[in-house]
């Protein structure tokens, strides 16, 4: 595999007022890209302010994390929003986040939904032309994060949006190809060596094992380890190590 290239990402500046989520400093050494809060899931102001400040002093990208308005649910329930609404909500966030981005000395690179958003949108065609319009609006310059095959690339795609394919390092799949349900058992991975074998194969082979022991087709642009799971820095180390030692470079998609 030498000479392959994948990006690297975490959603961080997660933390909220005094309570913290992460550790964002630790993760923005191993991450290519940043999927950073808007303030709706979580994040106050000054501390995605720090995120980005720090996001920028080491050469990370900055991605703007858009959510439903659920700080008490971070996000993870869904809401039948309008897409008048929805459109409006993720023009805010994106336009929040860039420009404490700037102040940084950054900028938001690319846009990627959140928790019940990102689920809602591989299925749900009005949300997901919601959120691709509104990104298309705020500037149809910047890439989407997501699941491929969804109906959120679709509607991108036909606005002329940039799509990158993300797969989920400690995450199981179903058959499908989509993620499983939080609510269900063994939808988040644990096991270091586990979860960095899954990515080698995604990443090399192109294909991963499903929740029913099927093997399942990813494309993949950019992996995503989760910053606020248990031992999320040492499954992201383990990740980046093992992709180095198989010859894949760790570099932004954009």
């Amino acid at each position: 595999m030498s000479g392959a290239a994948v990006d690297l990402n975490a959603d961080l500046g997660e933390g909220f007022g005094v309570w913290t989520l992460g550790d964002d400093d630790a993760m923005l050494e191993i991450v290519t890209s940043a999927n950073v809060a808007c303030g709706f899931h979580a994040g106050d102001p000054a501390g995605l302010a720090r995120v980005c400040r720090a996001a920028a002093a080491r050469g990370v990208r900055i991605g703007a994390q858009v959510s439903y308005r659920d700080l008490a649910g971070f996000g993870r329930r869904f809401i039948d929003a309008t897409p008048e609404d929805l459109t409006a909500d993720v023009m805010y966030q994106i336009g929040a986040l860039s420009a404490l981005a700037e102040a940084a000395g950054s900028a938001v690179s690319y846009v990627k939904p959140h928790g019940a958003l990102y689920n809602s949108i591989v299925t749900n065609r009005d949300q997901a032309r919601a959120v691709a319009a509104a990104v298309h609006a705020v500037d149809p310059g910047l890439p989407v994060l997501g699941l491929s095959g969804s109906v959120f690339f679709a509607e991108a795609a036909e606005l002329g949006l940039r799509t990158v394919a993300e797969a989920f390092a400690d995450r199981a799949y179903q058959p499908d190809g989509q993620l499983v349900s939080r609510r269900e058992p063994g939808a988040v991975l644990h096991d270091v060596e586990q979860i960095a074998d899954r990515v080698i194969s995604m990443v090399t082979a192109g294909n991963v094992t499903a929740i029913d022991g099927s093997t399942i087709d990813i494309s993949v642009n950019s992996v995503c380890v989760h910053g606020d799971s248990p031992g999320a820095v040492q499954i992201a180390t383990a990740v980046r190590d093992r992709l180095t030692a198989e010859g894949v470079a760790l570099a932004p998609f954009s």
